[in-house]
């Protein structure tokens, strides 16, 4: 009865997210805090480090939503309050810190809706990030009051000027970019050359811009990232790989040979008629030149893949390897054909004997496979699948 009484329950959570991480660098109180002592404890170590602090004052509305309804006493509602943050270089890695906290406290309180307390500045960002997990029912903004006199946006402005100082996420742009152009500008100076200025100047900005718009930045963060946590595949792999490229090159070459053979053997013709009586030969020089490495080609990726199935004890080698006899084979049909084609007068019979001797080739492998498989049956690890098409009972 118990038990039914609390699925029935609706869980709210009442959610403080600090994204810029000011709880953990100022106070060193770790997230997530849940509970309302402990967030009142929190609250009050980040307020006596920083009273200026408006991430304090959204915990301290977090504790009264949560206080008031408390105060409601629901029997149908249970509910808790907790603080997530983030990190004082914001981004991406604020954003994951966010999210890994959010399913932490998840799986200790499966909420079934949360009310999410900001500082008003940040809520674009971080409400998506838990809507995306959770549904929220309500927003609340806190927004710290001004006095509008001269002296308090003196501090005012003096407390926002120390925050693009020391945050490296605002100082890259409002000190880094101009620091750049200033630095140009002396270098000019000293070499006469201060007339290109405004040339190097749009050039560092149309850089700039381009770098950010088109996330250049972020893009070599993440491949830098890649390369130091590269982990090579298996060597099975490896050959696999490095036998499809080294067989498409092989056919890349076939067609480039071939497509030169056959220009170098026909003599260009006037019209369009011309073209079509020679066109025969000309598929017939083409296959000339081009059939002996693409047939290398195709049976280089697949002996690739046959060095892989025997490291893996897959079943499948074993048609791989009757499928590289067959397309070897398929070379000198291909070589006939060009024959007939370039020679009409020789006749067919030798393009029916590559035929006939290709399908009794086909034939010879595929009980070739049977018979192996039937005595190597413990070597290879088979899928269902493998099992039915080899008939194995």
């Amino acid at each position: 009865m118990k038990e039914a009484e609390e699925k029935e329950q609706n869980r709210i959570l009442v959610l403080c997210v600090d994204r810029d991480g000011d709880l953990e660098a100022k106070a060193g109180v770790k997230t997530p805090v849940i509970g309302r002592e402990k967030n009142l404890d929190a609250a009050i170590a980040l307020a006596l480090r920083d009273p200026e602090e408006p991430d304090a004052n959204a915990m301290f509305e977090a504790i009264r939503v949560y206080d008031r309804l408390k105060g409601e006493n629901k029997p149908d509602e249970v509910f808790e309050i907790a603080t997530l943050s983030g990190s004082e270089l914001g981004g991406v890695g604020a954003d994951r810190k966010i999210v890994a906290g959010l399913t932490e406290l998840l799986d200790s309180f499966p909420a079934g809706e949360v009310i999410l307390v900001t500082d008003g500045y940040s809520d674009e960002t971080v409400l998506p990030l838990v809507q995306s997990r959770v549904p929220v029912s309500s927003v609340r903004r806190i927004v710290v009051k001004h006095s509008e006199s001269i002296e308090e946006t003196a501090a005012l402005f003096t407390r926002y000027l120390k925050m693009i100082m020391e945050n490296p996420r605002y100082s890259r742009i409002a000190l880094g970019l101009p620091g750049l152009l200033i630095l140009i500008l002396g270098i000019l100076s000293i070499y006469g050359w201060v007339q290109y200025y405004l040339i190097a100047f749009a050039l560092v900005l149309s850089v700039f811009l381009l770098v950010k718009g088109f996330g250049v930045d972020k893009a070599a963060k993440d491949l830098f990232k890649y390369l130091r946590e590269y982990s090579p595949p298996p060597l099975r792999v490896q050959i696999s790989n490095f036998s499809a490229i080294a067989g498409v090159l092989c056919i890349v070459l076939g067609v480039y040979l071939g497509w030169t053979n056959a220009a170098s053997q026909i003599t260009p013709q006037a019209n369009i008629a011309g073209w079509l009586s020679i066109l025969p030969r000309i598929g017939g020089f083409f296959i000339e030149g081009s059939i002996t490495l693409m047939t290398v080609g195709v049976v280089v990726a697949l002996l690739g893949r046959a060095i892989r199935w025997y490291l893996e004890h897959d079943a499948r080698l074993l048609r791989n390897a009757a499928l590289i006899v067959i397309i070897a084979w398929s070379r000198q049909i291909f070589l006939s054909t060009s024959d007939l084609l370039i020679t009409p007068e020789m006749g067919y019979e030798r393009v029916i004997f590559s035929i006939v001797v290709g399908i009794l080739i086909g034939i010879a492998s595929v009980l070739v496979i049977f018979v192996v498989h039937r005595s190597a049956k413990g070597f290879f690890e088979e899928t269902e699948e493998q099992v039915e098409e080899f008939g194995d009972d």
